[in-house]
């Protein structure tokens, strides 16, 4: 695989910091310029071909980096004479590329396992593949839509208004793409990346899919995301974070836990979240665990409620997380339910399977997935069957009351620990 970072512009928005004095891909992030942890993302995934795209003051950047010699890489440079956008410059690669390549945007800090997004854009067969992730302000952010299998449906961009729920599903600036890509682009002129060939290829149903990973990726353009960005790299969350590495997470029941419980719930209008639940999942966001919710929905199996609809209702939970700064990094739902007898239940769901809690299979699924370390996560719900699904998988447990108090009856276990609500769990597990 060959890389391509993205280093032009003029960073007006960190005019602050570079006062035009340095190219933004210079201004530091701790003791080192953003453009340098770029080139070290590449190195560490055996990249050793590296072309930087630069244009404003790019001089300075070849100065700094070189040609590669520090970490035993070859780096040539493409000089924009007038800015082509995002994707006028790489006809200058066009001869060059000959493998998959990977394209990073340099005003982004990220730690990530690439080799492992090229093998999925390989099993897909892709032409492009854009790693997508949750992010805390989805509701200013350009959207990806996918379908099941993970291909680009669509885009809705920032601009749009948005009159109903959506997944928290954002394009992050890291790519791959494969060479025959870069014969769509015919001469060196100024070409918006994501809004011309991204869009065109999703309008004819071409081979665009998205990589999710919850891995670490932020937008540094601007000095205050810049500052947070410096505080949880000097606090270790950003190298944790690569799922080459063991990930620790918190699983969370959804109903009575995150929303208020009233039930089975069927319709997206009876999704009220708890008080402090956005604010606990905000300070997991920045802790360097994982937020995944592993729920039991048997509407599905009942008849009461479809797939689809169900994923609407998971949809206004991201939605209403999204609006207060929070986000979960993946929702996973066990849709059977074994007892008969229900007039509208669906016969396909009516098995007694590995997932629906206190079995495990949500959690291991979601380990393999994810690379999760078990032994070091928790599980937090509202009645004893949560706290038996995060013994049985050898999590640590927390009951809280905000839900079903079921009392215990059905399940003979006890909790690690008993809390008044998710904040209060999450204070425990982040302060011991």
């Amino acid at each position: 695989m060959q890389g391509v970072i993205m280093a032009g512009g003029k960073g007006t928005r960190l005019f602050s910091i570079t006062r035009d004095l340095i190219p933004k891909p210079m201004a530091k992030l701790a003791d080192k310029p953003i453009i340098e942890h770029a080139v070290e993302c590449m190195v560490k995934n055996d990249i050793i071909d590296i072309t930087i795209i630069v244009g404003h003051l790019g001089e300075l950047i070849e100065q700094y980096v070189g040609q590669g010699d520090r970490w035993g890489v070859n780096i040539k440079y493409i000089y924009e004479q007038s800015p082509l956008g995002t994707a006028g410059a790489l006809y200058y690669l066009r001869d060059s590329i000959k493998d998959n390549f990977a394209l990073i945007y340099a005003d982004i800090l990220l730690d990530v396992d690439l080799n492992r997004m090229l093998a999925f854009h390989i099993s897909k067969d892709a032409e492009a593949t854009l790693l997508v992730h949750p992010n805390s302000h989805p509701f200013d952010s350009d959207l990806v839509i996918l379908s099941d299998d993970l291909q680009v449906m669509a885009f809705d961009y920032k601009g749009n208004v948005r009159e109903y729920d959506y997944d928290n599903c954002v394009n992050s600036g890291v790519f791959i793409f494969s060479p025959q890509f870069l014969t769509r682009i015919n001469a060196p002129e100024k070409i918006d990346l994501e809004k011309q060939l991204l869009r065109g290829m999703v309008e004819n149903n071409e081979a665009i899919y998205g990589y999710y990973s919850p891995e670490y990726i932020k937008d540094v353009g601007t000095p205050e995301r810049l500052q947070i960005a410096e505080e949880e790299y000097l606090k270790g969350i950003v190298a944790a974070k690569n799922l080459k590495i063991k990930q620790k997470c918190v699983f969370i029941d959804r109903d009575g836990t995150i929303n208020v419980y009233h039930g089975l719930i069927v319709t997206p209008e009876e999704i009220e979240l708890l008080p402090g639940v956005a604010q606990a999942i905000r300070k997991l966001n920045q802790s360097g665990y994982l937020t995944i919710i592993a729920t039991n929905q048997p509407v599905i199996a009942r008849g009461i409620c479809t797939i689809e609809e169900l994923k609407g209702i998971n949809k206004r939970i991201k939605t209403l997380l999204g609006k207060e700064g929070a986000y979960i990094d993946d929702l996973v739902f066990c849709p059977h339910h074994p007892d008969r007898g229900y007039p509208e239940e669906v016969e396909e769901y009516k098995i007694d399977c590995d997932c629906r809690k206190p079995k495990i299979g949500m959690l291991t699924r979601c380990a393999e997935c994810y690379n999760i370390d078990l032994s070091s996560s928790w599980y937090i719900g509202d009645t004893y069957r949560d706290v038996m699904t995060g013994k049985n998988a050898g999590t640590g447990t927390i009951l809280v009351c905000t839900g079903e108090k079921d009392g215990g009856k059905k399940f003979d276990v006890v909790p690690d620990y008993f809390k008044d609500s998710l904040l209060d769990a999450v204070e425990l597990i982040l302060n011991p």
